[in-house]
């Protein structure tokens, strides 16, 4: 083992490290981000307020519990079924909770639900509203399996599972009435997905909101945390993918970039093309690390109306642990030999599964050695994207008004959102979502509702002609 010196701790620390990047994980989960890692951060002393008490603790594991209180939360949204979800939680608890008793038990159960309903007693094929929900309540548990698909014995399945997921929102959207606007918006060598939703009437030109998912997020989210209560409130809203998310990563193998706003204007450059658009009134979201992404298109792509991060993120590298972060060094040799030498030899299997998901996103050849079952060998690539989606320094540039969200027990990026709407000089304004009403935690898993209504209510107010 080599002596400690500045940006080399010892292994020991390094491995420490890691536990706290399995921490950081959980960003991954709502998008997205998306705390879907069985590593927490330390335990809490016993004086400490627990975030999920009573009934609100589906598993011991927090990782495992915040992913179960997401499907639950999204019962409201009927995005998941509170039945389903607890004979779920009851099955793993049974097997013996685990990432891959999770990710299968959840599987299991997209696969029911995106198979055809049963004929009815007529014979007749079920109506098209009971295969809509059905088929949104699947992508909800299939996104629940892809995210700790990595740490089963398939992890080359992860494509599939997306893909499955994938298959059932888009079975959703084509059910919806009226039908979601399919297009695909040219962004560099590629194409973004798009979804178009509006709600039904005349066709005439209305505020829109484009939602962008976080870390890992996917599209189920989306509705959850924003179509649903756009389209109660007469507006537009649209769902994207971009790289590093759904269809680019998991399919294209195409990671984060760091310049958000050049994919964000495409698709406002779309939305200006069409009539039922008011495109003075175009507003964006951006939930887990979409907080971060979309306050970095603003802060250049200055068509957009209004800004809303939920929450504040302004660096996703300050959600890795100190000791992680200073193993990351200029010289890339260097960096990557005591990753592979000091670092990798020392990992459980659950740290194994957190670094491989927490980089996937950022690098190509991270993504398919996780889809292998190894490690990814070139740690330095991915952490200088990570470290590139700072934006401290732009911020200040962002001149539509913007609403920063923070929660009670914030996980991954705590006090990020404070430091946000401190950097910001335009119009702006600060609210955090309270364990007082259910609403803790990184997204308020368990209360989107009634994040979807301070959201909402905010945007009609600065939307408001």
């Amino acid at each position: 083992m080599t002596a400690r010196t500045p940006n080399q701790p010892s292994a020991l620390t390094r491995r420490a490290a890691l536990t706290g990047l399995a921490a950081g994980a959980g960003a991954l989960a709502v998008g997205a981000g998306t705390a879907r890692t069985s590593v927490a951060a330390p335990k809490p002393s016993a004086a400490a307020p627990d975030p999920a008490p009573g009934a609100m603790k589906l598993f011991d594991d927090p990782g495992l519990n915040f992913a179960a209180l997401l499907a639950l939360g999204a019962a409201g949204m009927r995005a998941s079924e509170v039945g389903e979800v607890l004979t779920a939680v009851n099955a793993i608890n049974t097997a013996g909770p685990s990432e891959q008793t999770f990710s299968d038990t959840f599987r299991a159960w997209g696969d029911r639900l995106a198979a055809p309903p049963a004929a009815g007693r007529s014979g007749h094929e079920a109506p098209s509203q009971t295969r809509r929900f059905r088929s949104l309540r699947a992508a909800q548990y299939y996104a629940q399996s892809l995210f700790y698909v990595l740490a089963t014995d398939r992890p080359g399945d992860e494509k599939a599972v997306y893909q499955a997921g994938r298959d059932a929102w888009d079975t959703f959207t084509r059910l919806c009435s009226p039908a979601a606007v399919r297009a695909q918006v040219p962004y560099g060598t590629t194409r973004l997905p798009v979804w178009f939703f509006r709600p039904d009437g005349p066709a005439e030109a209305r505020p829109t909101v484009i939602l962008t998912n976080g870390s890992d997020g996917q599209n189920v989210d989306m509705w959850t945390y924003g179509v649903a209560a756009a389209l109660d409130r007469g507006w537009n809203a649209v769902v994207y993918d971009g790289p590093g998310q759904g269809q680019l990563l998991f399919v294209e193998e195409i990671p984060f970039t760091t310049r958000w706003e050049t994919v964000v204007g495409p698709v406002i450059d779309w939305l200006d093309r069409r009539e039922d658009v008011d495109s003075s009134r175009i507003a964006i979201t951006g939930l887990s690390m979409g907080g971060n992404l979309v306050a970095r298109a603003a802060a250049f792509e200055h068509r957009l109306a209004a800004v809303v991060c939920e929450p504040g993120c302004v660096s996703p590298w300050l959600g890795f642990d100190q000791e992680l972060r200073e193993i990351i060094t200029s010289d890339k040799e260097e960096t990557n030999r005591i990753w592979n030498e000091e670092v990798v030899p020392q990992l459980t299997p659950q740290l194994a599964f957190t670094v491989k998901k927490r980089f996937e996103i950022f690098d190509a050849q991270a993504l398919r050695q996780a889809r292998q079952g190894t490690v990814l060998t070139d740690v330095w690539t991915p952490s200088q994207v990570a470290m590139g989606l700072d934006i401290t320094k732009v911020v200040a540039k962002i001149k539509a008004p913007t609403l920063v969200l923070d929660y009670d027990f914030e996980q991954f990026y705590p006090g990020q959102p404070q430091q946000m709407y401190d950097l910001l000089r335009t119009r702006r304004e600060y609210v955090k979502l309270t364990e007082a009403t259910g609403a803790q935690l990184h997204c308020s898993p368990m209360a989107p509702q009634q994040h979807c209504d301070v959201v909402f209510d905010w945007l009609a107010d600065v939307l408001r002609r």
